[in-house]
């Protein structure tokens, strides 16, 4: 048949539909290198690749059957079969020679046999050779007969005695027919030379010499010497060797010495080619008298074929999380030896996930023995060896790669589980402030990690943002120390795998404070007119005359506070504390002192830079305390002589004061008077705040305002005994005052009255 001949449908005859060739993608596998058969996924037919030659495929059997296996994946199958060739009448029978001589005596008896060199046909069966015919002549017929080992043979058969002086040669025709539809011949001339007298022929010393040799023998290897004698002398006594009957490729691998007989090795045996070889030998006379016998060769196996692997399918990617026993790949083993030399084992190299699982007609499979793991190995170098059981073990080896692909089996990992970042108050919008890191090992889009704040409920996230990819954290918004110190939120990392898996780290900002707060005066108070003290004459050094109170926002150093008395009109009768604000007399007051004076307190933080705020005190030298309290300003300037009116407005403002302050310091002293009637374990109460006291001045008693810095850990008030009036030497006590035994000193700095006085504040 010619190429791209129908051979069978597929489809039809296994029951599968078509739509299933192509999605199980099924495909045609037969056996050896060389592809005979195609199939056809869209018509389920099998076709012929290449015009089949029987003679050429089988040429040593009489039928010539292929196998091939048709391969299905998904699910994995495997279905045998096989295609007969059948035999053609494409062959005619030919002899080996077209001229066939014989020398025959002119003697020879009626009888007498003479062997023909037979035709050849390289068709079977029917189609091979069937019969043989021989050409009309008076003094030979022909006759066939069959060898135990179903070969025909042929015989010149003497009918008649032949007279060399009436015909000296005689000229047959032989023809061979097969037994075709028609009939094809070849034919031969046989050409009878009639020879004188010789009466003996050679005689072999047997009939058959049967020889085995391995397959493996070297060249010119002697395989065996056949011998033929005659008796007689001279030439008809020389005796000569020549292979008959001998098929071509005997001819090929074996050598006769036309002399002494010897048959040697002169090409490759091969068992898996032909396990035998038969050749006929005929020894002649130099009278032209002959004899045959025959030569049978044995060839023995060797194990010279290493086993062959073919792989048929093969996965070249496998997922992860694929289960044990799934099938990577699966090949055939193949050994053209025989026995055991033919048998075979196979193994994989060193200790890996995978096994070897045999299925039918020396396939195997390979699958996967445990679970994968990519992040530990992705990918195998497979090495299978495949040894047969020979004496002399020969193996062959097969290379197989398998890539695991990645699953998203794995979250991603940060490299923290709390994040610290600082920033300095006051920053810049969109400022980076450091970078979050989250690892995945898994790889591609499965490794590819996208970060983002988690959104809490009732929290808005307005401060802070994290970059999706780089995980660079970024201050939205200028921050402010003195409202948000410190602040927590919650960042999600999650990698592109579907679904995605993801992680959560905590990320706390923290907010470093700056120097943006100046002092703020608590007292005096920065928006009233300069405070008024009242300073006895008698106040010895070292007289309690105000406290300059001033907090600042700020945190650390940046809020640690410090006084100086930056300006005084007498500088050498005050001194500030440094660090408690106190203003105190430097020196005991003098009658020369004038009696206003005006100080200015600076105070000063410890930030870079530094920032200040300015206190202004005015200061009244009095005889006693009898006196209305005062609040004394700065003085006006002095009106220009063009403004009478400025000078009564100015005038008035003081007579309204003056009579507002007596007011307020009579009301003081009424209450100051009840307070002292009452039961002495009654305690006064502070206010709750600053503003609900007249800080400044105050008649006859000193009011202390007290701030706490915030994040103050401990803070307790303790209330001494009450303080009964002390009076300086020399100063009476007032209508219904008694004079106590026991005065404080610090009631003594006070300037006499009677009061409660806080004894200790501690943070």
């Amino acid at each position: 048949m010619e190429r791209d001949s129908f051979v069978a449908n597929i489809a039809k005859d296994l029951g599968v539909p078509l739509s299933q060739l192509a999605a199980r993608k099924a495909r045609v596998v037969s056996e050896g290198n060389e592809q005979l058969f195609r199939l056809d996924q869209n018509t389920g037919v099998l076709t012929a690749k290449e015009s089949l030659d029987r003679e050429e495929i089988c040429p040593q059997s009489d039928t010539c059957t292929l196998v091939f296996k048709i391969f299905f994946e998904n699910p994995l199958q495997l279905i045998r079969g096989e295609v007969e060739v059948r035999d053609v009448n494409d062959n005619s029978p030919v002899f080996p020679e077209k001229e066939m001589v014989l020398k025959i005596i002119e003697t020879a008896s009626p009888g007498s046999r003479f062997p023909l060199e037979s035709a050849q046909d390289k068709d079977v069966g029917i189609n091979g050779l069937q019969n043989y015919s021989l050409g009309p002549n008076p003094h030979f017929s022909l006759d066939i007969g069959t060898a135990k080992d179903g070969v025909k043979y042929l015989e010149l058969v003497l009918q008649r005695q032949l007279d060399r002086e009436e015909q000296g040669e005689l000229n047959l025709l032989l023809t061979a027919t097969d037994g075709g539809s028609p009939p094809r011949s070849g034919t031969a001339q046989v050409r009878i030379v009639v020879v004188d007298v010789n009466d003996n022929i050679p005689v072999f010393d047997r009939e058959v010499y049967e020889v085995r040799l391995a397959e493996n023998s070297p060249l010119e290897q002697l395989a065996v010497r056949v011998a033929a004698a005659d008796p007689d002398e001279g030439s008809n006594g020389e005796v000569r060797y020549a292979f008959t009957q001998t098929s071509e490729r005997s001819r090929q691998l074996f050598q006769l010495n036309r002399t002494t007989g010897e048959i040697r090795v002169v090409g490759n045996l091969d068992f898996e080619e032909a396990k035998s070889h038969k050749m006929v030998v005929k020894a002649t006379d130099g009278a032209g008298l002959s004899a045959h016998c025959k030569v049978q060769v044995e060839v023995l196996d060797v194990n010279d074929n290493a086993p062959e692997i073919a792989l048929t399918s093969l996965t070249a990617s496998i997922p992860e999380d694929a289960p044990p026993r799934t099938v990577v790949a699966l090949f055939s083993v193949r050994d053209r030896d025989s026995g055991d030399n033919g048998r075979t084992e196979c193994s994989i190299d060193g200790d890996l996930p995978f096994s070897l699982t045999p299925t039918f007609d020396n396939y195997y499979e390979l699958r996967t023995n445990t679970a994968l793991d990519r992040e530990r190995r992705a990918e195998y170098n497979i090495t299978i060896t495949a040894t047969d059981w020979g004496t002399k073990r020969l193996s062959s080896r097969e290379g197989i790669f398998v890539q695991i692909s990645d699953v998203n089996d794995n979250p991603p990992e940060f490299t923290q589980e709390v994040y610290t970042m600082s920033v300095t108050e006051n920053n810049s919008p969109m400022l980076r402030i450091g970078r979050l890191k989250a690892t995945d090992a898994d790889e591609g889009k499965n490794a590819r990690v996208n970060y983002a704040l988690v959104r809490q409920e009732g929290k808005e996230q307005r401060e802070v943002s994290v970059n999706a990819e780089s995980g660079d954290v970024y201050i939205l918004r200028p921050l402010d120390y003195e409202k948000v110190r410190s602040f927590e939120v919650t960042v999600r990392a999650a990698d592109g795998g579907s679904p995605p898996l993801s992680a959560q780290a905590v990320l706390r900002v923290v907010v470093r404070d700056e120097n943006d707060n100046a002092p703020v005066l608590l007292h005096p108070a920065p928006d009233s007119s300069a405070a008024g003290e009242l300073v006895p004459r008698w106040a010895p050094s070292g007289y309690l005359v105000a406290k300059v109170v001033a907090v600042d926002a700020d945190a650390g150093q940046n809020a640690w506070l410090s006084y100086e008395l930056a300006k005084a009109t007498e500088p050498a009768l005050f001194r500030v504390g440094l660090h408690s604000g106190e203003v105190r007399t430097a020196r005991a007051v003098t009658d020369r002192d004038a009696a206003r004076h005006r100080l200015i307190v600076l105070v000063r933080d410890r930030g870079q830079p530094p920032r200040s705020a300015t206190a202004t005190l005015a200061v009244v030298l009095t005889d006693g305390f009898s006196e209305a309290h005062l609040r004394v300003s700065e003085e006006a300037p002095a009106a220009e002589p063009d403004g009478p009116l400025t000078l009564y407005l100015i005038a008035s403002l003081v007579c309204v004061s003056a009579l507002f302050l007596a007011t307020a310091v009579a009301a003081a002293v009424a209450k100051v008077r009840r307070a002292r009637r009452r039961e002495a374990e009654t305690l006064p109460t502070f206010p709750a705040t600053t503003t609900e006291s007249n800080a400044g001045s105050l008649p006859r008693s000193y009011v202390y305002d007290v701030c706490f810095a915030a994040g103050t850990v401990n803070s307790e008030f303790r209330f001494l005994r009450p303080l009964f009036p002390c009076f300086p030497a020399g100063m009476p006590p007032g209508p219904g005052e008694q004079r106590s035994s026991v005065c404080s000193q610090d009631a003594a700095n006070l300037g006499g009255e009677g009061g409660w006085i806080a004894a200790q504040v501690r943070d």
